[in-house]
């Protein structure tokens, strides 16, 4: 089966993570994604974590399925090369994906001026372009200030860069729009992302922006409590810890009926005046179920807690260390057929993902390695580019461009 954007090519010039990503999700579609790196590697070649001999696998993790050409990006024979490349005809040539600074050589009206269709598409931090990642981004959106111990007033970070991802997704959903857009109309387009516009468009679409609105009141920390529904973490017998969620009444049924707590449930209505089929009363009773549920829960395993809950069908999950995960949790190993495992070179033999896309027509493909650092260098100049051998021997004398690292 063929993949769904074969033959779709598009350039990325990247660092960090939301362009990285964006560009690695169309790879893993089919897409041809050519990386362009300065000689040596730019900001994140050897970006933690890496292995014990320094290799990145933060490269590796967000760089699979493209090709990678080393460029000297100060000279101008460098800058050429790249944008001829990014420039280059065809109807699914011309398409450039990049967080660097849309200005000088790599301004759209500059290349424009080499492909009047070209799509761009550049992921900026605040929307009047000025610097922020997504470590700034986070605390300015207010959930820093509504995560972390309950009565706690100290901010609290995350440790995933969510708008990053979520930016990341969004360009290459902008980007397939775009490429949509110029193949009804033959016309190309800018398209500017921003992290903060990103973030700030989920506050408001969640409904915290309009609650801060009306009721002038600051969500405050709850500690791993679920805000408006139940659900909150729990001990079991052997030290572990799960996380229960009932949100739906049908949750909420499968929950209770696990926990055997059914027969408590008049008295907690009675008591609190609450309507424990309704989710915003299950908030409001929250410690007065947790009161009767967490007994259950602590009398048993979490060997025992998955086999029972499982079987009822109760929304839960274990909170697990990234060992744990990859040493104990299925989902994540045999039966996920999403992950592979590969040789990613320099690295050794790891579980790798593919796209977590499926289709009932499409081939979603199998993980695939990142590159070495320059590993296609000579077939695009070859190839895509239509250099002679003699003229990409005397680029790489000049030290214009490089080849992969032995």
């Amino acid at each position: 089966m063929t993949p769904v954007l074969e033959g779709l090519r598009v350039v990325e010039g990247s660092a960090f993570v939301a362009a990285p990503l964006g560009g690695m999700t169309l790879a893993q579609l089919g897409a041809e994604v050519i990386r362009f790196d300065a000689i040596g590697g730019g900001l994140d070649y050897q970006r933690w974590p890496v292995t014990e001999e320094g290799v990145s696998l933060f490269w590796a993790g967000l760089n699979k399925g493209k090709k990678s050409i080393q460029v000297d990006l100060r000279s101008e024979a460098g800058r050429e090369i790249i944008t001829q490349l990014i420039t280059q005809p065809g109807p699914d040539n011309g398409i450039f994906l990049s967080n660097f600074p849309e200005s000088s050589w790599l301004s759209y009206e500059r290349l424009r001026q080499e492909r009047e269709d070209l799509i761009y598409v550049n992921i900026i931090g605040n929307p009047d372009a000025s610097t922020a990642v997504d470590y700034t981004v986070n605390p300015s959106s207010g959930f820093a200030m509504a995560t972390g111990p309950i009565g706690s007033n100290m901010p609290t970070n995350h440790v995933l860069p969510a708008w990053d991802t979520a930016t990341g997704l969004t360009a290459a959903l902008g980007l397939l729009a775009a490429e949509r857009y110029r193949h009804r109309t033959g016309i190309g387009q800018l398209s500017k992302i921003s992290l903060t516009d990103v973030a700030f468009a989920m506050v408001a679409n969640l409904g915290y922006m309009a609650q801060a609105q009306l009721t002038k009141e600051d969500r405050v920390p709850v500690g791993n409590d679920l805000y408006g529904a139940f659900g909150r973490d729990f001990a079991t017998k052997d030290d572990r810890r799960i996380m229960v969620v009932a949100i739906s009444k049908r949750q909420w049924q499968s929950l209770v009926e696990a926990t055997d707590i059914v027969e408590h449930l008049p008295a907690i209505e009675k008591a609190l005046g609450v309507d424990l089929s309704k989710e915003g009363d299950r908030w409001d009773a929250r410690d007065a179920i947790a009161s009767f549920m967490a007994p259950f829960i602590e009398d048993h395993t979490l060997e025992e807690i998955a086999e029972t809950f499982d079987a009822k069908g109760v929304c839960w999950g274990p909170y697990q260390t990234f060992t744990q995960l990859v040493n104990e949790d299925r989902r994540a190993t045999v039966n996920n057929p999403m992950f592979d495992k590969i040789d990613q070179p320099g690295v050794g033999r790891i579980l790798a993902p593919g796209s977590p896309l499926s289709f009932s027509e499409i081939d979603r493909g199998q993980p695939t390695v990142a590159p070495r650092l320059g590993e296609h260098t000579d077939e695009i100049l070859l190839e895509m580019l239509s250099m002679t051998s003699t003229e990409v021997g005397k680029l790489h004398d000049d030290g214009v461009v490089a080849g992969p690292q032995s």
